[in-house]
């Protein structure tokens, strides 16, 4: 994946967390506002990253989309969500944050920044060394 498009999938996941806190904001607790603001956001930006939209051709011709994120990978990062979600209501309870719309945000930019870090782990080519056996 290139900085771009890690760039790109964070400020979405940040958007979409605080869309979410925003909407749901004094009907459920922080906890689950977190929770359902970084699951949410984590699964719009992975299949959002599939999608071909005419509008969006100038961020597809600077950002190498070449093949498709597997559904594994994109439950993976939303287990990985919850996490980034439990950080980001410490984190909102420690700097004494009370805005919904701001506990969303960073639930979405925490579950973002691990979703990144597993699509990185998921694009890594792993080097063949031609043998089965350790090191010696």
């Amino acid at each position: 994946m290139t900085f771009v498009n890690l760039l790109i999938a964070l400020i979405l996941c940040t958007v979409v967390g605080a869309f979410t806190g925003w909407m749901l904001g004094g009907l459920v607790g922080d906890p689950y506002l977190a929770i359902i603001a970084g699951l949410l956001a984590t699964i719009f930006v992975g299949n959002a990253r599939d999608l071909r939209i005419p509008q969006l051709t100038m961020i597809f011709s600077a950002v190498d989309v070449h093949r498709k994120i597997p559904l594994r990978a994109i439950i993976s990062s939303a287990l990985a969500s919850l996490a980034g979600s439990a950080a980001a209501v410490l984190l909102a309870r420690v700097g004494e944050l009370t805005s919904s719309v701001m506990v969303g945000a960073l639930a979405g930019l925490f579950a973002g920044i691990l979703m990144a870090m597993l699509m990185v782990v998921y694009d890594m080519n792993s080097r063949p060394t031609g043998r089965s056996g350790p090191n010696p």
